[in-house]
């Protein structure tokens, strides 16, 4: 009988897991093939199924045969892994601290601002039990529901594992590590309990789960479900890398995917510092990058309060109570309500949004509940030869150009250049003693796009940007694909200007030039007078 496949974290078949099988047929011993497969020969009924690998936390599953589809059994290998629940919170709320560890660890809670600030150590995490800090992975595809870690394990008021979001506002690290050397560090982002600047700086957490991978599933990796069978070799089996021709988005529906697993995406190593090379393919434009737009603003002393995506969707983050909105370096993942909110608050209500970022508000999202997220890609093939600017133009029937002043293209994808003045009399230019065809944006800590301030996702001035929108510099990457350095104002005293860069923040503590810019441009948007463009 042929009963499903064996799998890891990464939904990677596992083989030679030994498996036994208790119920109608007595004790049946199994073991899964090379692609992960399971064969026994069973009666119909209820077991229990023992599941044991080298490597891997061992488990029990009760399951009734036969099933009507393959039955996805998943492992997790003995690694040091993660996260915070919720992933943001206000000061003075609770979340739980969900820690997997083949072996006792420390935990200690760390600030990200100017420098790494330990807050205090959360203790040594050790059970009486062999193993019972190891946690338990749920089978199937739990891409879409979660881990739901120390649900079993943890029934004991005595077992509680949270800690109590500081007072001061701002992104948080919980870093884990063992004593054999294994470390891992997860975020948290901690909003205030009253407004306490005039700066509002929010975090892409919905960015940060689209490219979160944990599962098997990320919305670039099988983003529309799971493959039936788990993976052997991704060169030879996922259409990212064997056709080429391949579109990522071009499913009718994308499965939901779940924020309740860990990230990562976002792990960074404790010895970092902001003004170091930012390493690696996920960290140059998830939280360690956005973290180095936190160190500068506290190095300029412009005072602000962090808040996640999922807090201005909510209602947490009042914007009217900000007189500045900053935008993250990769701000991809949207619903359309923070669209509707940010958009009337520029518009009508006087705000400003400093987009420090490229390919922002590219895609929209829903949230059927607070844990979980839809995608919604759209067929790629219905967005640029139909004139639209993105997926959530596709999807929302608006461009985000309208509310950014840009929108992303794939020109100049994948490089990097410096930016070169084009308006160097603008206000924005003040003190940085640039000249008209000056170049600017040389110095960058971005590693995966090493070049300049321009680069790896660039925006662009599109027909839907909004009248008298003003570029003021352009980046200089091949096929004229350099970001529009630009800006616009709002008939309510409204202004939005925009990096539309994603390696622009890796500039700011590094190159002069970007950091005189970027520091005129927040002064003017902080006053209370008018921004002429």
């Amino acid at each position: 009988m042929f009963i499903g496949y064996v799998s890891d974290e990464r939904y990677v078949a596992l083989p030679d897991v030994s498996i036994t099988f208790e119920g109608p047929s007595g004790s049946v011993s199994a073991q899964s093939q090379a692609d992960g497969s399971v064969h026994a020969a069973l009666l119909p009924g209820p077991y229990v199924v023992t599941l044991a690998a080298s490597g891997f936390g061992s488990k029990r599953v009760r399951l009734n045969l036969p099933t009507t589809r393959p039955h996805h059994f998943r492992l997790l290998s003995d690694r040091l892994l993660g996260y915070a629940w919720p992933k943001w919170v206000r000061s003075g709320e609770e979340s739980e601290f969900r820690v997997h560890s083949p072996e006792l660890y420390r935990l200690d809670l760390y600030r990200y601002g100017r420098e790494v600030e330990h807050i205090r150590n959360l203790g040594w995490h050790d059970e009486h039990g062999p193993r019972a800090t190891a946690q338990i992975t749920p089978d199937g595809d739990y891409t879409q529901a979660g881990v739901a870690w120390n649900r079993e394990g943890y029934a004991s008021p005595v077992h509680r594992q949270y800690a109590t979001a500081p007072d001061r506002s701002g992104l948080y690290y919980f870093h884990a590590r063992t004593n054999s050397g294994r470390h891992f560090a997860f975020p948290w982002v901690v909003a205030p309990a009253r407004p306490s600047a005039p700066i509002a700086f929010l975090a892409a957490t919905m960015t940060w789960n689209a490219y979160n991978a944990f599962g098997g599933r990320s919305n670039y990796i099988s983003p529309d479900r799971l493959p039936l069978q788990p993976t052997v070799n991704a060169r030879q089996e996922l259409r990212r890398y064997t056709d080429p021709n391949h579109v990522t988005y071009d499913a009718d529906s994308y499965a939901p995917l779940s924020f309740d697993r860990p990230e990562l995406v976002n792990d960074i190593d404790l010895n970092e510092r902001p003004e170091d090379p930012i390493q690696g393919r996920a960290s140059c434009h998830l939280a360690p990058s956005e973290w180095r737009i936190l160190s500068w603003l506290e190095r300029e002393g412009l005072a602000h309060d962090v808040y996640a995506d999922n807090q201005l969707h909510d209602g947490t983050l009042d914007l009217d109570a900000y007189r500045v909105l900053v935008l993250a370096p990769h701000p991809e993942y949207w619903t359309k309500q923070m669209y509707d909110r940010v958009k009337a608050w520029v518009d009508h209500r006087g705000g400003r949004v400093i987009y420090l970022g490229g390919n922002g508000v590219n895609c929209e999202v829903t949230l059927p509940d607070p844990d979980t997220m839809i995608v919604h890609n759209g067929r790629e093939s219905q967005v640029y030869p139909c004139g639209l600017d993105s997926r959530f133009h596709l999807t929302t029937g608006v461009s985000e150009a309208t509310l950014l002043g840009v929108a992303f293209t794939y020109s100049g994808a994948m490089t990097a250049a410096p930016f070169r003045a084009t308006e160097a009399d603008h206000w924005a230019f003040a003190g940085t003693g640039l000249a008209n065809g000056d170049r600017f944006g040389l110095k960058s800590l971005h590693m995966r796009c090493d070049g300049g301030a321009s680069g790896h996702e660039t925006d662009k001035v599109t027909p839907h940007s909004p009248p008298g929108v003003r570029v003021i510099a352009r980046g200089e990457n091949i096929d004229e694909g350099g970001a529009h350095l630009s800006l616009y104002a709002s008939p309510s005293g409204g202004a939005v200007f925009a990096a539309s860069s994603i390696t622009y923040p890796a500039c700011l503590l590094v190159d002069d030039s970007i950091s005189t810019i970027t520091s005129n441009v927040f002064r003017r948007f902080l006053d209370e007078g008018p921004v002429t463009p």
